[in-house]
């Protein structure tokens, strides 16, 4: 029971991966911009942005809107309850990422060892406790400072930038395969034998609280081999959120679970009996490990095509690639794949055979997905739908019934930027905006990102409702303002210097973000503007809304609230 208890925590942390934005998901609504970062000019003047760049015809009226948008969606736009919940699932996905981390091979026969040596050094098991309270929170110490490095380094608004990138997301797909095959066991990713040596030296000659410090650091190089890839993980999801306390929490949340262990086995010698002895489990775990690591790979690489335009690695090519993944897992945990540092597998245990089905059963699951199926589980770590080339049956309701009333048949950067399917969109403010005023509909402005997970999560799971999607459909006109396209080029009289964003707007990305910092007051994806003609709010801007019904509601609230405008002496 208590092995099946800690290969749970495995199963666990990849559930998590799949259904929370704390450990897979690339990039919750980013943090939006403090009211020190954030500059709202007058309308009309030659700082603004707006009335220079975008609509000429609304400058009359914008002067008095202008400032009291920006003073309503300053507070609204903070979303505190989102960037809370962003910071517990970074802190949940660290935890679990620890627990994953203590059954490495590097870690999990160290316990006994170290903890004996407590109670040796301190001369009494009292002594030993408040040793090994000391050594957890050195470890905690430890890693924290390694989170608060990252965000010293880069800052939130170069990791919100950072994460949108294709170098990044690129990058990090190398580095997650390489840690994969290190899980493999082709090879061992250690740091240099003679900072190991200094450390290990200091640890021994030193006494009292450095003595104690210096063993944690040791612990934390020795072990890089098995936590090196764990943390590398955990820290590009929490720098992908852009949130400059996520990495801090992270390797928090990683640390205290690590060091509750080696804590608790001093506290409590049962504690250290009732674990499970070490043997050839540990590396079973270390390898599935690395076939997780290995699947989330793909989502950067995925990301990648999406903001450099490859086209090539589509939904179903992912789809594949998972299946396989996760088909050979099964066969791995079944002992018909050995890899060098595996032991023979002379029977399948119960514990094996529950998750080799778990990992088949997943494969099956993802198969219809080839041929169109939704596959929520991957809502937003696959690619968009409106990347799959055969769908078997229609997503989002079907095609909209704007295309009767007069919507292009091509419409600005359609050759570079696709809607989702089943939806029709523009891509340009102008554009969209004069269509909008031509069929007498409000706009539906959705500022979103290629490398933006909860935009595809809204796009996969709730806009395709039935009733979501007819509201948008019927009663809206999309427009879909990309803040991370950097291949199209802005023209020279739309481009100027953004204070906000301390860059300038050559291309549309930046355009569309700095227009929506300056107008709106936030700088997080997905956000929808529900606007009138004068693209003034007509409700209260929103981020993502995960509950389809609320959604809708939230659509049907800025329809009433445009068509009561239109009606006389209101």
């Amino acid at each position: 029971m208590n092995r099946l208890f800690l290969m749970l925590s495995l199963m666990l942390l990849f559930t998590v991966a799949l259904t929370s934005n704390g450990f897979a998901s690339i990039q919750k609504p980013d943090t939006p911009a403090t009211e020190e970062e954030l500059v709202f000019t007058e309308v009309g003047s030659a700082e603004d942005s707006i009335a220079n760049n975008i609509v000429k015809d609304t400058v009359k009226k914008e002067s008095e809107v202008v400032k009291a948008t920006a003073a309503d969606t300053t507070a609204a736009t903070t979303i505190p309850a989102e960037a809370d919940r962003t910071l517990w699932e970074t802190f949940i996905a660290g935890l679990l990422g620890g627990f994953i981390a203590f059954l490495m091979p590097c870690i999990f026969p160290m316990v006994p060892l170290t903890v004996s040596y407590f109670i040796k050094r301190a001369g009494s098991k009292q002594g030993g406790i408040g040793q090994a309270l000391i050594y957890g929170i050195s470890i905690i110490v430890i890693y924290v400072a390694l989170g608060l490095l990252i965000t010293l380094l880069f800052g939130s608004a170069k990791l919100n930038e950072l994460s949108s990138s294709g170098y990044f997301n690129f990058f990090f797909f190398i580095l997650l395969v390489v840690f994969a095959i290190s899980f493999f066991g082709a090879f061992e990713i250690t740091l240099p034998s003679s900072l190991v040596n200094k450390i290990d030296q200091k640890a021994d000659n030193s006494k009292g609280l450095g003595g104690i410090f210096f063993m944690a650091a040791s612990l934390a190089l020795v072990s890089f081999s098995c936590t090196g890839p764990i943390i590398g993980t955990i820290l590009v999801q929490a720098s992908s959120k852009g949130d400059i306390l996520a990495p801090a929490i992270g390797m928090f949340g990683f640390a205290l679970a690590l060091a509750l262990p080696f804590t608790l086995s001093a506290i409590f010698p049962g504690f250290l009996s009732s674990m499970p002895k070490s043997g050839g489990w540990l590396n079973s775990v270390k390898v599935c490990l690395g076939f997780l690591e290995l699947a989330l790979a793909l989502k950067f690489l995925s990301a990648a095509d999406l903001v450099w335009h490859w086209e090539w690695f589509d939904r179903e090519l992912f789809l594949a690639l998972w299946i396989v993944i996760f088909i050979l897992m099964g066969i791995y945990l079944l002992g018909k794949i050995k890899f060098s540092h595996d032991s023979d597998v002379p029977y399948v245990s119960v514990p094996r055979l529950f998750f080799a089905i778990c990992s088949l059963s997943f494969a099956v699951y993802l198969v219809p997905g080839l041929w169109g199926a939704p596959v929520n589980v991957l809502s937003g770590i696959a690619p968009p739908m409106n990347t799959q080339d055969f769908i078997l049956s229609g997503n989002g309701g079907g095609t909209s019934s704007s295309a009767s009333t007069g919507f292009p048949a091509t419409v600005k950067y359609s050759e570079t930027l696709k809607p989702p399917v089943g939806f029709n969109a523009f891509f340009d403010l102008d554009e969209g905006l004069a269509y909008a005023k031509s069929v007498n509909k409000p706009v539906l402005i959705d500022f979103t990102g290629h490398a933006c997970v909860n935009c595809r999560k809204m796009e996969d799971k709730v806009w395709i409702d039935k009733e979501v999607g007819r509201i948008i459909k019927d009663e809206y006109v999309l427009i879909q303002l990309y803040v991370d396209e950097r291949n199209i080029k802005m023209p020279k009289d739309k481009i100027h210097y953004s204070e906000i964003l301390r860059t300038t707007t050559d291309d549309l990305g930046r355009w569309n973000g700095d227009f929506q910092a300056t107008k709106y007051g936030s700088n997080s994806q997905p956000y929808y503007v529900l606007g009138d003609h004068d693209l003034n709010p007509l409700v209260k801007p929103q981020g993502a809304i995960f509950d389809a019904k609320e959604y809708a509601a939230y659509l049907q609230s800025g329809l009433d609230k445009f068509k009561n405008a239109e009606k006389p002496n209101e």
